[in-house]
């Protein structure tokens, strides 16, 4: 497993305040953000300048690109989304599944949008995932398995997030098992209780929260998983975090992540 995180813990700064603070906390690779409204950073409108700049601050830091975050499924927007992975190498998109939790109605929409946007990761040569999400029709295990059953492209994997598997009501130790053989993208970090959020930034750390991170890892090093455990922490532009503190979230957070590996005997 390679170990990253998303770009969007240092949404306040530039993309190379969040390579270099990475960097320097031992990551192996970053996940850009490419949502406007938590970072200016992989901007998917002038997508053609930013692409050689991440390519550099790559090579700069020794990051490796892991993966780009753009939630949105708008058929335009992703669009420019998979011509900046082909541009920059970034091979794995994640959005959001989109739907209504528990609103039957909306799963047409959920399979039309997400079927036609495989349509155009296959036609780039990327991965695209969707992970089970708080509130959208893809929420449990149950919804993700729908999903995984009626799109079987390969260029289609699941976004494994414990923290939302959590919120769901279930214990993520003992979800994974039913859906880890589509697992192409996981989406990491801890979560105290099970409302609807995951938290304030620093709770959500990697060992700070209710969730057995240890078992999770475990699983996914059992089952022979090897892409991304790249963390991703909400709430850092909004909350007004200092730089200080996004920086101890993200070191803290690497340091759990490595020792899960180690536990697990995956390193």
């Amino acid at each position: 497993m390679k170990l990253g995180a998303n770009s969007l813990l240092f949404g306040s700064w530039d993309m190379e305040t969040a390579f270099k603070y990475l960097a320097m906390a031992g990551y192996d690779g970053i996940e850009m953000s490419a949502i406007d409204s938590m970072s200016q950073h992989l901007v998917l409108s002038r997508w053609r300048e930013c692409a050689p700049e991440i390519v550099r601050l790559s090579k700069a830091y020794d990051l490796e690109l892991l993966a780009m975050e753009q939630s949105s499924r708008d058929a335009d927007l992703m669009e420019l989304a998979f011509q900046a992975a082909v541009e920059t190498g970034i091979p794995i998109i994640n959005c959001g599944p989109g739907g209504v939790a528990d609103d039957e109605s909306t799963y047409p929409q959920v399979l039309d949008e997400l079927g036609a946007l495989v349509t155009r990761a296959e036609h780039y040569g990327v991965t695209l995932c969707a992970k089970a999400h708080v509130g959208q029709y893809v929420y449990n295990t149950p919804t993700s398995l729908r999903v995984l059953e009626d799109i079987q492209s390969p260029n289609f994997g699941l976004d494994m997030d414990p923290s939302h598997i959590h919120r769901a009501g279930e214990n993520p130790v003992e979800a994974i098992a039913a859906v880890v053989d589509r697992i192409k993208h996981v989406h990491i970090r801890d979560c105290k209780g099970r409302q609807q959020g995951p938290g304030k930034p620093h709770e959500q750390a990697n060992g700070r929260g209710d969730i057995d991170l240890v078992g999770y890892i475990r699983v996914l090093h059992e089952h022979g998983y090897a892409g991304p455990l790249n963390l991703e922490v909400i709430g850092t532009k909004a909350k007004e975090y200092t730089l200080e503190q996004c920086c101890i979230i993200g070191a803290e957070s690497r340091g759990h992540m490595q020792a899960c590996l180690q536990a697990a005997g995956a390193r």
